[in-house]
């Protein structure tokens, strides 16, 4: 054979290479090309996963705040910089005393002084001090703040114990606070054009006498019945006129504070389910007011729960009535084994604050209610999303 037959089987042979060297190399480069088109794709997706989208308007609020134990949480809701926090009650335990021999007993206050020492306390908790110091409070009392465990009307130091929650929360010596028989009040807040009314009732002041159970406590329930008489008043004549004017003016988000559960009923403590009249008076109200876009935020219970009345139990509804219900600011964590036919999600029982964001969008009833649940170092409990449209009714 000629050595120009070798010369083009070697030619052959490196065109070979080549085309190969060629087809790896392209085929190389194509890979890695979608190797990084992946990793930009996933990593943009797990950084756009991560980002919040911030609330127009942030609300936080809590309640039953033991005064002499530690209540760490408040710098976790310093951290999630709420535009206002409500304190729904139980702000301190007036009616806590400290023994000779330090044991804790509970009984009425008799004593005004005892209202302004508790709320000392409370004052001296650094992270309480720093949100009072930068961010607006409104409030409410519940029975321990108020001086005396499940009292109403007849706590005979109800005044004296209105003027210590009055000079503690700052309210100016011209507001309507100031004149009345009771601490309920109201603010209006503007946002993005938007109207959000705060409603915060008093559930101790004119509240009449509960029926107890014949037979006690049973199966860990708690001790109340629901009364028959229909005369008795859990808000008072006053209170249920001021209540009514504020529903008639214009807003497009209400927020309902309530110390004690308008929706739950079943455990047997305190709530508006004593009485169950009162209950459907308030439903009706929002009726007779066509009041849209309410939601109820509740304390009282040493747990974290929500509730929704669809109207399909005992009680005719405008639209779903959400209550969502925060109270353990420094709770004890404990098993929650107690029914609730309204309960949305699972309840939780240890120290919690919650948040309400307010999404506004641009056809309004698409705007949206975010609750959130949150424990220590703000570990998400629960979260339920409200569109606003749900909160109309229907005429």
């Amino acid at each position: 054979m000629s050595r120009s037959f070798f010369q083009k089987i070697e030619s052959l042979k490196n065109q070979k290479i080549l085309i190969l060297y060629v087809f790896l190399t392209c085929f190389t480069r194509t890979l890695i090309s979608f190797f990084i088109i992946f990793c930009l794709w996933n990593f943009n997706l797990q950084a756009t996963a991560s980002v919040s989208i911030l609330p127009d308007f942030r609300l936080a609020f809590g309640s039953c705040a033991k005064d002499r134990e530690p209540q760490p949480i408040w710098f976790d809701i310093l951290n999630k910089q709420p535009d206002l926090f409500l304190f729904i009650g139980d702000n301190q335990y007036a009616d806590i005393k400290i023994d000779s021999d330090g044991n804790r007993t509970m009984s009425a206050v008799t004593n005004k002084d005892d209202f302004a020492n508790a709320y000392v306390r409370l004052g001296k908790h650094e992270g309480f001090a720093q949100l009072k110091r930068t961010v607006p409070i409104l409030a409410t009392w519940d029975d321990h703040d108020y001086g005396q465990n499940d009292a109403g009307r007849e706590f005979g130091l109800k005044d004296e114990s209105q003027q210590a929650f009055m000079d503690f929360f700052d309210y100016p010596e011209d507001h309507p606070i100031r004149t009345r028989q009771g601490v309920y009040n109201q603010t209006l807040i503007e946002s993005k054009g938007k109207k959000i009314q705060v409603l915060l009732l008093d559930t101790r002041y004119h509240r009449d006498r509960l029926d107890l159970k014949p037979e006690g406590r049973v199966n860990g329930k708690g001790p109340y019945v629901k009364t028959t008489d229909t005369q008795r008043s859990l808000l008072g004549d006053e209170q249920w006129d001021w209540l009514k004017s504020e529903l008639q003016k214009p807003a497009d988000i209400r927020l309902i504070a309530s110390s004690i559960q308008v929706v739950a009923n079943e455990h047997g403590w305190e709530s508006w389910g004593n009485m169950p009249h009162e209950r459907q008076r308030l439903y009706e109200l929002l009726n007779q007011t066509n009041a849209n876009g309410v939601v109820f935020l509740s304390g009282d219970r040493h747990l974290m729960e929500v509730s929704r009345d669809d109207g399909s139990f005992d009680m005719a509804v405008p639209y779903p009535l959400w209550d969502f219900t925060s109270s353990g600011i420094n709770q004890s964590y404990r098993e929650v084994d107690e029914v609730n036919q309204y309960r949305i999600g699972e309840p939780v029982r240890d120290s919690h604050y919650a948040t309400i964001d307010i999404h506004w969008a641009e056809n309004l009833l698409d705007s949206q209610i975010v609750f959130t649940a949150l424990g220590l170092n703000n570990r998400v409990l629960q979260t339920n999303t409200i569109k606003l449209a749900e909160l109309q009714h229907l005429n």
